[in-house]
């Protein structure tokens, strides 16, 4: 009789059905699983409105480059009627390819197709045109084909080959984050202000340029008509002004 009250004593004073240790682990789990659906939260309302800015500043962009288009067919329809000529405005932004090899090259114009970053064929790079720029793409003439590209060449080019390079590397443009990451100090966050800042040659063209990697582009369908001559006697190297954009279509 005893020894059953001794038993049921024991049985009266229960022991815990979860360990300490457990209830602990799950209270920090539990407390870290608020934090990170808080922070998930906050980073899910800064990319709104992030989304926003980036739409308004394409719908800025979009409107700027219109005004542009238009105001050039102003003032040609303007001079038109007077009877005088429009000259536009000289060009500032030039797209620049290689079209020879490595064979037989001199080492000034090794040094400058060094310098405008087309050490490959069919390398393409933009070049912000003044100078000391017209000077060396004169130098390297026989070796390249450039012009002036248009707003749908460039944003083409970037949004199609556009790769970034970080640390050295080459990335692809596969996301916002990486533009804003590298160039967010000079407000540059997104593809477009990417693409504008290019094609307007603005003050930070420079770091834009320098960011995106040299396009490598693929050879021109239909082939080449021939490289050793410059394109003004039926060739393909030189300056081809507005043309350049109907080569890019054809190798991009």
């Amino acid at each position: 009789f005893f020894f059953v009250i001794i038993m049921a004593e024991k049985e009266g004073k229960k022991l815990p059905s979860v360990p300490e240790s457990l209830l602990k682990r799950r209270k920090a789990f539990a407390e870290l699983k608020a934090k990170r659906i808080k922070r998930l939260l906050a980073e899910k309302k800064v990319r709104k409105e992030k989304r926003k800015l980036i739409y308004k500043r394409a719908e800025a962009y979009q409107k700027e480059y219109r005004q542009l288009y238009r105001r050039e067919i102003r003032m040609s329809r303007m001079a038109r009627k007077v009877g005088n000529y429009y000259v536009p405005a000289e060009p500032k932004l030039a797209f620049v390819i290689r079209i020879r090899g490595i064979n037989g090259v001199s080492p000034k114009v090794r040094k400058v197709l060094q310098l405008l970053r087309l050490r490959q064929i069919f390398n393409g790079t933009f070049v912000k045109l003044n100078k000391a720029s017209i000077n060396m793409l004169r130098i390297a003439e026989p070796y390249i084909a450039w012009g002036y590209p248009n707003l749908k060449s460039v944003r083409e080019l970037i949004y199609k080959r556009g790769f970034a390079k970080i640390n050295k590397q080459r990335i692809p443009l596969t996301d916002n984050s990486l533009i804003e990451k590298q160039l967010g100090k000079f407000g540059i966050i997104c593809m477009e202000d990417l693409i504008h800042e290019i094609y307007t040659v603005g003050k930070n063209f420079k770091a834009a340029n320098n960011f995106i990697w040299p396009f490598k582009l693929s050879s021109p369908r239909g082939g080449m008509r021939k490289k050793t001559t410059h394109f003004v006697e039926g060739g393909d190297a030189g300056n081809r002004e507005d043309l350049i954009n109907r080569l890019i279509r054809r190798m991009n």
